[in-house]
């Protein structure tokens, strides 16, 4: 599998495994199933209420904890330093592990609903850096945040973050926050990176995977990782977690990613970082 590089040398999988929404009486298997399959990055995260059967999973498959990366993220409602630190060993708990190979703010506190977002996200990412620094997760990062919310970060940061996670896909494709994300020294992750399925049947990702024996879906993730973004690819259906794994053996050309960049808005979840109340 092809790997990015994180700033700090950590190596990370550039296709991952996703468990939001994963009812938690199927995510053991589901889990375990995309390990077997390949998979060596599972990303998870507490708001999704099933990281015990993710952690579950991963016991299950039997493979060696060093083989895997494994992501989670702190929910909104326990940001600050002590609460992050709480919040951060109840997931280690769930996921039944040691440690974390990333561990990312979530969404950023925002001015719609703190007058001291700023503050806040500095002292929740303060306590990011002391797991860092601790031993207790190699990389840490941040989701959703905008172009505004890294930069309060960074003027504050004294460990620059490793990971910006946001929503991008062939419909929503985000080039200026990717862009800029990139020139600080991120990865940047996609969520999302079908459209919420919404662009399965979409003509132009059906031509050009028809031309090249691929789906719809393992065209959008090619794109990604062509553009040097790591997808995200969640399914519970065992043919399509075997699917959505076969995206290294083609390439897309020059004219493939000029009309995928042309693909009109669509498969947008809504969600603005600025304007959230959760």
């Amino acid at each position: 599998m092809e790997k990015f590089t994180l700033h700090n040398g950590i190596t990370i999988p550039a296709l991952g495994y996703g468990t939001f929404k994963t009812e938690e009486n199927v995510t053991a298997k589901v889990v375990k199933e995309s390990i077997e399959t390949g998979y060596r990055h599972i990303d998870a995260a507490a708001i999704y209420g099933n990281e015990k059967a993710v952690g579950q999973g991963i016991k299950n498959s039997g493979i060696n904890r060093e083989e895997l990366f494994v992501t989670g993220k702190l929910w909104n409602e326990h940001r600050g330093y002590e609460n992050t630190l709480k919040a951060f060993q109840q997931t280690l708990n769930d996921l039944q592990l040691e440690y974390l190979d990333l561990y990312l703010i979530h969404w950023p506190a925002n001015e719609k609903q703190f007058a001291n977002w700023k503050e806040l996200n500095n002292e929740t990412w303060r306590a990011l850096e002391k797991l860092y620094a601790d031993g207790k997760v190699k990389s840490i990062g941040v989701s959703n945040f905008l172009p505004h919310h890294l930069d309060s970060l960074f003027e504050f940061a004294t460990v620059k973050p490793m990971v910006n996670q946001i929503e991008i896909h062939p419909g929503y494709q985000q080039q200026d926050l990717v862009k800029y994300s990139q020139s600080l020294g991120m990865v940047v992750e996609a969520w999302g990176s079908l459209g919420q399925s919404r662009l399965l049947d979409n003509p132009t990702l059906k031509t050009i995977g028809e031309k090249h024996g691929k789906s719809a879906a393992q065209v959008s993730l090619r794109w990604l990782l062509q553009r040097k973004i790591l997808p995200l690819a969640k399914s519970i259906t065992q043919s399509r977690i075997q699917e959505n794994f076969e995206v290294s053996d083609f390439i897309l050309s020059e004219e493939d990613m000029v009309a995928i960049k042309a693909i009109p808005q669509q498969g947008f979840s809504g969600l603005n970082p600025d304007e959230v109340d959760f």
